[in-house]
């Protein structure tokens, strides 16, 4: 069985801009990602999606494969099955699992986990929303990329905090490295 590892990752980001090649504890959220999934025992391959030039740049070298993404699938309201079709148009595999790079904190063993109910159900999603995994199968007869038809299952070893803003990356932060003497007074 080859499975697909997935980030995708838009320089667009509205909420907090260049949130995707911001550093987590000094590693750019797109490369913890693939190091995220290349610590995984199921993930065969992975690819990095993206329309920007500079998060290419940034991931290129660590391991994964760069797949330009079309403007059409880049956009704001873009759903991600079809970012996720489009990754499986373009490398093989029986199943593909996305890394939500907004969970830094996310044990790579959840990704397993997705992939393992993946297999099992057809799809799955760890809840907090950290990996979603698909059969390729499921991903090609896909219905609406705005309804999720996956199996659902609570790890809490997903992480608790998805990055969106300034104060959540903050948090994530907080949790991972405990108490600053100097800010303790303000949190």
């Amino acid at each position: 069985m080859k499975v697909i590892g997935s980030v995708i990752a838009r320089l667009g980001s509205k909420r907090l801009p260049y949130k995707n090649i911001l550093p987590f504890e000094g590693v750019p959220l797109v490369v913890l990602g693939i190091q995220k999934l290349k610590a995984c025992h199921s993930v065969n391959d992975i690819i990095v999606s993206t329309e920007s030039e500079l998060i290419a740049r940034i991931a290129a070298g660590h391991g994964a494969h760069i797949l330009r993404r079309p403007a059409e699938l880049a956009q704001d309201d873009t759903p991600s099955i079809p970012v996720f079709q489009h990754i499986m148009e373009h490398f093989e595999g029986n199943v593909h699992v996305n890394y939500n790079i907004n969970f830094p904190l996310c044990d790579p063993a959840v990704i397993d986990r997705a992939v393992e109910l993946a297999v099992e159900n057809g799809e799955s999603l760890s809840v907090p929303y950290a990996v979603w995994a698909q059969t390729a199968t499921c991903l090609k007869d896909y219905k609406d990329p705005m309804t999720i038809t996956a199996y659902k299952f609570d790890d809490d070893r997903a992480g608790s905090t998805d990055i969106h803003t300034e104060e959540e990356l903050l948090e994530v932060y907080r949790t991972a490295q405990g108490p600053l003497p100097e800010w303790d007074s303000t949190i």
